[in-house]
């Protein structure tokens, strides 16, 4: 009896041991006359395919990348605008739009222009009072078309007083650091 094994299965078979850390031994005792050179090569080339793409090295699974402004503001882009040289960075006293989602550390959202079916965008004018501080500072550091996910610190939120009744019952808890989903929709100077 002869032994038999092909020279791309031995090799599909060592580059994924190399790759994966195991090693295979291929011996085939059958007589000669039984196996036939076609068999042996695609076999061969089956294996070294199946080998190949388990063996390319697979895209991370990593999250957009975070940056952070220096008052401790925490922020992610989910989209850029189509054409991010031509994009319109809004100014102090421009008029601007955005539509956000505001949420508690635990998901629960609190606030939000929009609902199923509707959009409403929040018009104010930047560097006001409209809005907490951290939501001007994070709308000031973007461009028209730009969404971005925001963590803003209590300290350029609600702070140590939070959003709470007479009762004691609080919508924002004191201290509570926010997220926000926030899309700056346009930027436009204001009227004289």
């Amino acid at each position: 009896m002869a032994r038999y094994a092909s020279p791309l299965l031995l090799f599909a078979f060592a580059f994924c041991g190399i790759a994966h850390g195991f090693s295979v031994t291929m011996k085939a005792d059958v007589p000669s006359s039984s196996v036939s050179r076609r068999a042996i090569l695609s076999s061969g080339a089956a294996a070294l395919a199946t080998c190949s793409v388990a063996a390319l090295p697979q895209k991370a699974l990593a999250g957009p990348e975070v940056y952070n402004l220096p008052s401790g503001i925490k922020y992610a882009n989910l989209k850029m605008p189509d054409n991010p040289k031509k994009a319109v960075v809004p100014q102090q006293g421009d008029i601007v739009a955005i539509e956000f989602t505001g949420y508690l550390s635990n998901g629960q959202i609190f606030d939000r222009t929009h609902a199923e079916g509707t959009k409403n965008a929040l018009l104010f004018k930047l560097g006001s009072t409209v809005v907490i501080p951290g939501l001007n500072e994070m709308v000031a550091n973007m461009v028209v078309g730009q969404k971005v996910q925001a963590i803003i610190p209590p300290s350029k939120a609600f702070g140590d007083e939070g959003i709470c009744l007479e009762n004691g019952e609080c919508l924002v808890k004191p201290g509570s650091a926010l997220v926000y989903d926030v899309t700056l929709k346009k930027s436009s100077i204001p009227p004289p």
